[in-house]
C-alpha cells in the first residue's frame, strides 16, 4: 500500500496513548446523548408505553449494566484491543464467534451513527426554517455534518474528547436547569410514584425496559479506546463504571422531573394529543417557564447533543474497522493510521463513505413522501437506531458469556464474583431484555401491527453474525496464520 509520510499503517504507541479515564467517560456519555435521551427518548417512552415507570426502569437497567461491567472490566485488564467486543468474544468463546461479534458490532454501531443523522437533519432543517425562513432539505445539513465528523475522525482522538466534553457539560447544565424548574413547579405536586419499585410490576413494563435500554447504548464502548488509553488496565474499568453510574442516576432524576413537570396522567398519554407527544413535552415546559429564548438555546443544544453522539459512534466504527483490517479479517488497508495522531484514518473515511451512501439512498426514497419533514425521523432515525440497540444488547449478552469462557480455564487471580457470578446475572438480565426487544420491536417502531420492517431490521444484525462465523471458518481453511491473529491484535505491516 502506498502512503504519504503522514498516512501510514502503524504509529508509535506513545502517539496513540492520549486518553485518561475522564476523556473516555466523556466520549461514552456523549454517545448516550443525555439531552437527546431526556427531551426525545424519555418523552417518547412515556407517550408510547403509557407507563410512569420510566425513571425506576433506568435505575434497574443501570444496576444490570453495572453488573455486566464487573466482568467486562475484569476481562479488560487482560485484553486490550480496539476490536473490544469482537476480541473479547474471540478469546472467550472462540475465533469464529469473535468474527461474528465483529460484524454484528460493525452493523450495530453504523446503524446507531447513521440513524442519528436522520434526527440531526430534521432538527437542523426545522431550526433553519423557523428562525431564518430557509427551506433546506434535511439531507443537506447531514452531508455537511458528515464532512465535519470525518475531519475530526482522522485527527487526534483527544481533540474529539475535548470537543465532546464541552458539549456534554453544556447538555448536563441544560437538563439540570430543567430539573430544578420541574421540581420547583410540578404540574400535580411532587410524587415519588415514578421511582417506586412497585411500578416495575405494572402492565407494559417490558416495553418500558426496551425503551430504557436504548438510552444506555454507547456505555460499553470504553474498551474500544483501550489501545489509546494512558493506562488501559485501569482506565477502561474506571470509565465504564463512571459512565454507567452517572448516566443511570442522571436519567432517573431527569425523567422523574419530566413526569413532575408535565403531570403523571398527561405524560403517559391520557391527556395529550399526538402533536404534543415526544420532544414538545420537554420544550413546551421550557417555553412556559423561561420563554422562547431558552427554547431556542435548548434546541441548539439538542443539535449539539446529536452531534456529540455522531462523533462518538463514528470513532467506534473506525476502530472496529482498524482492528479487523489489522487482523486481516477485512482488507488490511483499513488498518492504516496517521503517524502524527495515531488516528485510524482509513476506518474513519470508510465509515463516512458508508454514511454518505445510506443518507443519499434515504433522501432519494424520501422525496415526495407523505411523511413530509418527518420522513428522516420516522424511517432513518427510528429504523436504524432501534436496530443498532438490538445488536448492541446481543453483543453484550455474548460478551457476558465470553467473560465466563475466558476465565474458565485460568482464573488469573480474579475472584468468582467478577469472573462468574456477575457475568451469569448480567447474561440472564441481558437475555431477558433481548427477548423483550424482539417481542416489542413493532412498538419501538411505533407500529400498531408488525410489518416487513419488524422482521427485516432485526435480521440486519443477526444474519451478519452468522455470516461472520462462516467467514472465520473459511479464513481458518485458506489462511491459518490470519486465523491465529483473530482477537489477538496482530502486527501491523507498513
Amino acid at each position: 500500500m502506498s502512503a504519504s509520510p503522514d498516512l501510514l499503517t502503524a504509529a508509535p504507541a506513545a502517539t496513540r496513548r492520549r486518553l485518561g479515564a475522564p476523556a473516555i467517560t466523556m466520549m461514552i456519555i456523549a454517545a448516550s446523548a443525555p439531552l437527546t435521551v431526556i427531551a426525545g427518548g424519555a418523552t417518547t417512552a412515556y407517550s408510547v408505553t403509557g407507563s410512569v415507570a420510566i425513571p425506576i426502569a433506568y435505575v434497574v437497567l443501570a444496576i444490570a449494566l453495572a453488573t455486566f461491567a464487573v466482568g467486562y472490566a475484569a476481562m479488560s485488564r487482560f485484553v486490550t484491543n480496539a476490536g473490544a467486543f469482537s476480541a473479547y468474544a474471540a478469546q472467550g468463546l472462540g475465533r469464529p464467534v469473535g468474527v461474528g461479534a465483529a460484524l454484528i458490532a460493525l452493523v450495530s454501531y453504523n446503524c446507531m451513527q447513521i440513524g442519528i443523522y436522520g434526527m440531526f437533519g430534521f432538527q437542523v432543517s426545522t431550526l433553519l426554517a423557523e428562525k431564518l425562513g430557509w427551506d433546506v432539505p434535511w439531507w443537506i445539513p447531514v452531508l455537511v455534518c458528515i464532512a465535519v465528523v470525518a475531519v475530526m475522525g482522522v485527527n487526534r482522538v483527544d481533540l474529539s474528547a475535548r470537543v465532546l466534553g464541552l458539549f456534554v457539560l453544556l447538555e448536563f447544565a441544560a437538563v439540570l436547569v430543567f430539573d430544578i424548574a420541574a421540581f420547583a413547579n410540578p404540574a400535580e405536586g411532587v410524587t415519588a410514584r415514578p421511582i417506586s419499585p412497585a411500578e416495575l410490576f405494572t402492565p407494559g413494563i417490558g416495553a418500558v425496559l426496551v425503551f430504557g435500554i436504548a438510552a444506555f447504548m454507547g456505555f460499553e464502548s470504553a474498551a474500544i479506546y483501550g489501545e489509546e488509553a494512558k493506562d488501559p488496565k485501569r482506565t477502561v474499568a474506571r470509565a465504564t463504571f463512571s459512565a454507567v453510574l452517572i448516566i443511570g442516576a442522571f436519567y432517573a432524576l431527569s425523567s422523574w422531573a419530566l413526569a413532575l413537570a408535565v403531570g403523571s396522567d398527561k405524560i403517559t398519554g391520557s391527556g395529550i394529543t399526538p402533536e404534543e407527544a415526544g420532544p414538545p413535552l420537554f420544550f413546551g415546559f421550557i417555553g412556559a417557564q423561561f420563554g422562547s429564548l431558552m427554547v431556542d438555546l435548548m434546541s441548539v443544544l439538542f443539535i449539539t447533543s446529536l452531534f456529540a453522539a455522531l462523533v462518538s459512534f463514528h470513532n467506534a466504527v473506525a476502530r472496529y474497522l482498524f482492528s479487523l483490517g489489522r487482523e486481516r479479517v477485512l482488507p488490511g488497508r483499513l488498518a492504516a493510521l496517521r503517524r502524527r495522531h495515531g488516528a485510524p484514518w482509513a476506518g474513519s473515511l470508510t465509515q463516512s463513505a458508508i454514511a454518505v451512501v445510506v443518507v443519499l439512498v434515504f433522501a432519494a426514497f424520501g422525496a415526495g413522501s407523505e411523511l413530509g419533514p418527518l420522513f428522516p425521523v420516522v424511517t432513518l432515525f427510528s429504523w436504524l437506531t432501534n436496530t443498532g440497540a438490538l445488536g448492541l444488547v446481543l453483543l453484550m449478552f455474548v460478551v457476558a458469556l465470553a467473560v465466563i469462557g475466558f476465565f474458565r480455564r485460568d482464573a488469573r487471580d480474579v475472584g468468582a464474583g467478577s469472573r462468574l457470578i456477575a457475568p451469569v446475572i448480567a447474561g440472564a438480565a441481558l437475555f431477558i431484555v433481548l427477548v423483550l426487544i424482539l417481542v416489542n420491536f413493532n412498538v419501538l417502531l411505533d407500529q400498531d401491527e408488525p410489518t416487513a420492517a419488524t422482521f427485516v431490521l432485526p435480521a440486519l444484525v443477526i444474519v451478519p453474525g452468522l455470516a461472520g462465523i462462516a467467514w472465520a471458518l473459511r479464513i481458518r481453511r485458506i489462511d491459518p496464520a490470519a486465523y491465529e491473529q483473530i482477537g489477538r491484535g496482530g502486527s501491523v505491516a507498513e
